[in-house]
């Protein structure tokens, strides 16, 4: 029997998609339990799998959207070859996951194909897998890349993120009390439940004693979504704005349930064991509501709003989804009953 292998994963994709690669990274651990296994990671997403007990290394690598940081890139791809890896699998099939790929030197390099991107991209792998069909779940289809080597199932399709715990305390002051976080904002607006939505909600579960907390993420749009919140809503619990990714995770973790439209907090919550109500319009509930018992969602009405990052519709689907509904589901789910 040969030695067990060192095995390098790529995933060059932000928050919600890196979280939903966690059980097929678990798979390679379950399938080679003796190999050595490192994930190369875009720095701002490095957190979610720092302390994953099975991964042996992260490596955080500098990325900025649309513009290359040779100057930062080059020592990294450096000491990654000299790691000598004997495989590699790129979950992403981009060109910078092609070319990091290529780099890091290891003979056997598994790719997803995937159309457009440079001429060379496909050159870049050793062995290729088309993409899993669409209509299943993500997790299943980031699995089935790794069906050229033998690997097709995990013990679980859930995803699994551990928090800093040196970060405890500080996470009990931003949070002091265990409750019900809303997350107003998301990467796209046609994914966003209407800010009136939101305040409604506030309003019914205020009347019902039941403590909600109202966030967003980090950005001007965000902010400003926050803003009108306010507005809406003058008398409902913010959560502060938490630019730290490790911090917010240990946040959430205290958290008594989360709630929010389609967006990488909401993956987050669920790997570290929060329940989630995820509210789903445009996008498919099959393909990426969080995996689990503890795990419930919400789809409003079909308006075909297409690909594009906002709804042109008069009446946008998630905006069918409406408060009372939620507060109920939200009740069941953080135990508070119906």
């Amino acid at each position: 029997m040969g030695r067990a292998p060192k095995i390098l994963a790529l995933q060059f994709k932000y928050f919600g998609d890196a979280v939903l690669l966690i059980p097929a990274l678990r798979a390679l651990r379950e399938h080679w339990p003796d190999a050595e296994l490192h994930a190369l990671l875009p720095e701002q997403i490095a957190p979610l799998f720092h302390r994953l007990p099975w991964l042996d290394r992260v490596w955080p690598m500098p990325r900025q959207r649309g513009r290359a940081r040779p100057g930062l890139s080059w020592p990294v791809i450096r000491a990654l070859r000299r790691e000598r890896f004997d495989r590699s699998v790129d979950f992403a099939g981009n060109d910078r996951g092609a070319l990091l790929s290529l780099l890091c030197g290891a003979p056997i390099r598994l790719g997803l194909l995937t159309p457009g991107g440079f001429f060379g991209r496909r050159f870049c792998y050793t062995q290729r897998v088309s993409p899993g069909p669409r209509d299943r779940h993500e997790t299943l289809r980031l699995l089935s890349v790794l069906s050229p080597w033998g690997i097709t199932a995990t013990r679980s399709l859930e995803t699994e993120i551990h928090p800093d715990p040196a970060l405890a305390d500080a996470a009990q002051k931003l949070l002091p009390e265990p409750g019900i976080i809303c997350h107003l904002a998301s990467s796209q607006p046609k994914k966003e439940w209407p800010l009136t939505h939101w305040a409604a909600l506030h309003r019914l579960a205020a009347a019902s004693g039941i403590p909600l907390i109202f966030g967003t993420g980090v950005g001007a749009r965000e902010e400003a979504r926050l803003t009108e919140f306010r507005q809406l809503a003058p008398t409902a619990s913010l959560l502060p704005t938490i630019p730290d990714l490790a911090l917010y995770l240990a946040v959430l973790r205290r958290a008594r349930a989360f709630v929010s439209g389609d967006t990488g907090p909401l993956h987050f919550a669920a790997g570290l064991g929060v329940p989630t109500l995820a509210l789903f319009g445009p996008s498919s509930s099959t393909r990426w509501a969080p995996v689990g018992a503890r795990h419930a969602f919400l789809s409003g009405s079909s308006c075909g709003c297409g690909d594009g990052a906002v709804c042109e519709s008069a009446s946008p689907c998630i905006a069918a989804i409406p408060p009372e509904q939620v507060l109920a589901r939200l009740a069941v789910i953080a135990g508070l009953g119906s």
